[in-house]
């Protein structure tokens, strides 16, 4: 098991009431877990959030040959994929 900080803080009503509903539906096993899934999905988003940011400038900056050969690529992969039987996988 990671090791566990010490956190004291308040927090506001809304956010404490979602925390304890959290730990009621069993999705956390008590209110410290609550935070740290709440923290880790606040990473995801804005993990995700920097990529699309880092994805639009690389696209943004290519020139018009390697444009074009990204939207090959892309339609290829789109094209395989489309062939691909998830259920089976």
């Amino acid at each position: 098991m990671p090791q566990r900080k010490k956190l004291s803080t308040t927090i506001g009503a809304k956010s404490y009431a979602y925390l304890h509903n959290m730990v009621k539906a069993g999705k956390a096993e008590s209110v410290g877990e609550a935070v740290d899934k709440a923290v880790e999905m606040a990473r995801r988003l804005n993990g995700r959030a920097t990529l699309e940011r880092q994805t639009a400038a690389y696209l943004e900056g290519l020139t018009a040959k390697a444009a074009a050969e990204e939207g090959d690529l892309e339609d290829a992969l789109s094209a395989a994929s489309q062939e691909m039987d998830f259920e089976q996988l």
